[in-house]
């Protein structure tokens, strides 16, 4: 699946605007990159980075903790409903010709 980076949480490792490939059900190690389904909005995904795996869950955290409406498990904790790991970040059209 692809999914379009929004915000600036996962600053300066993603941008606003750039797409990811992401592998559904992929194993996820501490470090990497991951899609979840937000806690509280299923519907709602988001893009973090898996800090460990407890028996509650995975931690997930955003590389930029002053990103205005961050949000990740230092809000609300391990999740459990993992997506899948990002395996490769391409850009928009516009950037790759800056």
């Amino acid at each position: 699946m692809r999914v379009r980076v929004e915000g600036d949480s996962m600053r300066p490792a993603l941008l606003p605007g750039d797409w990811l490939l992401v592998r559904r059900g992929a194993a996820v190690r501490p470090g990497d990159i991951v899609v979840a389904r937000l806690p509280g909005d299923p519907g709602r995904l988001i893009v973090k980075r898996a800090g460990w795996h407890g028996a509650d869950g995975w931690w997930l955290e955003s590389d930029n903790q002053r990103a205005p409406g961050r949000r990740d498990s230092w809000d609300f904790g391990p999740v459990t409903d993992i997506v899948g790991r990002v395996v490769l970040r391409y850009w928009p059209p516009r950037r790759r010709a800056r």
